[in-house]
């Protein structure tokens, strides 16, 4: 379909399909099966000036807003959706300043995420706090000119390879949800330290470690925005980086539909190609209908986002983010089934699509969250209009 992009989002949607040919698809067997950090494509990306398209030029990126930023991730994706982490990843943890920092904190922080000098992370989950972010037992007790933070962060993207940190932690646990604040950590902060890397089903190119809080010393500037402001800065920061998973998983199931056209064309079963077969083209019909749906529904959330700064978009974040990750699980299925055996062994990409999928349908909200906020916000406007 035509998506009416600007000719400088066609030059950045061209800049990174060409790093995602020739850089990534080379090595991206290499990242799946050693799961070590993919500093060379981070490179890359940094010399190509995409680690910045969604920051503002004012602190040197290149102020693409939200659209951009799933551009890139999509194009990504259709080949790796592990690597593409360390971008996507350095988003959401840079959104909470964005959307929430001042001045001095976005001049200070801003300009090396945006260079690809440096990574950032989001620091949320819990053990005991996943999709009840309220029950984190992370606290940060004001002394003198710091913040005291005490606790453990689990399941964290780009933990222990970022730089930049931003932490949630109760400062009042009194107030529940209101006694939330949120951080900026960096690397290096006393008291502030790793867990061992997680080994996962899927983007394993992408690190996911524990951040823990040993009497780590905070500066009180470093505090985003006021005390207790924390959970409205991380519902803001999910609203507008749930899009960025939506890419992901779009760019998933782009690629495993590319994959499973070739293959389908290809290959031979009684003395035809199985792309001949009713069975095989309604398969394909059923998963290029869905990619191109969930394309539709991502686009238009990510320009309604960047046309309306400030504006809370849970319903359209949610909706747009389920669906892409729904259809990611279902096309990549269903592409390993075209390959039949082989799309089961790690030979051909297919089964790493599937892996990767699957992630999508979990972290930032599981489908089930999605599905809550969306029914949530239909209830609320449908009682606003009464």
């Amino acid at each position: 379909m035509e998506y009416f992009l600007t000719e400088e989002q066609q030059m950045i949607v061209d800049l990174a399909r060409k790093i995602a040919q020739e850089k990534i698809k080379p090595v991206r067997e290499h990242y799946d099966e050693t799961e070590e950090f993919p500093w060379p494509i981070v490179e890359e990306l940094a010399k190509a000036d995409l680690c910045g398209v969604y920051i503002p030029q004012e602190y040197g990126g290149f102020g693409g807003g939200v659209m951009n930023l799933v551009l890139v991730v999509e194009e990504l994706c259709k080949v790796d959706g592990g690597i593409s982490l360390a971008l996507a990843a350095t988003a959401l943890g840079t959104f909470p300043i964005l959307l929430g920092g001042n001045e001095e904190q976005k001049k200070k922080y801003l300009p090396d995420i945006a260079s690809g000098k440096k990574l950032a992370a989001f620091g949320l989950t819990e053990p005991e706090a996943g999709s009840d972010a309220t029950s984190m037992r992370t606290t940060a007790k004001k002394e003198g000119d710091y913040y005291v933070l005490n606790g453990t962060k689990c399941f964290i993207t780009n933990a222990g390879d970022a730089e930049t940190y931003t932490v949630f932690a109760k400062t009042n646990p009194g107030r529940g949800p209101r006694g939330i604040s949120c951080f900026i950590l960096e690397k290096g902060m006393k008291g502030f330290e790793f867990g061992k890397k997680e080994k996962k089903m899927g983007i394993r190119a992408s690190s996911t470690r524990e951040l823990i809080f040993n009497n780590c010393m905070v500066p009180r500037e470093n505090l985003i925005g006021k005390e207790g402001h924390g959970l409205l800065i991380a519902q803001g920061t999910l609203d507008t980086s749930r899009p960025g998973v939506a890419a992901q998983a779009l760019g998933i199931a782009a690629g495993a539909l590319e994959e499973a056209i070739s293959y389908a064309r290809t290959r031979v079963q009684f003395g035809q190609p199985i792309s001949s077969f009713q069975a095989i083209q309604h398969m394909l019909a059923d998963m290029a209908t869905e990619v191109e749906a969930a394309r539709c529904l991502l686009y238009q959330t990510a320009r309604m986002m960047d046309a309306n700064p400030g504006k809370r978009t849970t319903k359209e974040s949610a909706m747009s983010k389920l669906y892409a990750s729904e259809v990611a699980m279902r096309v990549t299925t269903n592409a390993v089934q075209i390959f039949g055996g082989y799309g089961y062994i790690r030979e051909y990409p297919v089964e790493k699509m599937m892996r990767d999928a699957k992630i999508t349908q979990i972290y930032e909200g599981t489908s089930q969250i999605q599905r809550n906020e969306i029914a949530l916000n239909l209830i609320k406007e449908n009682a606003a209009k009464k």
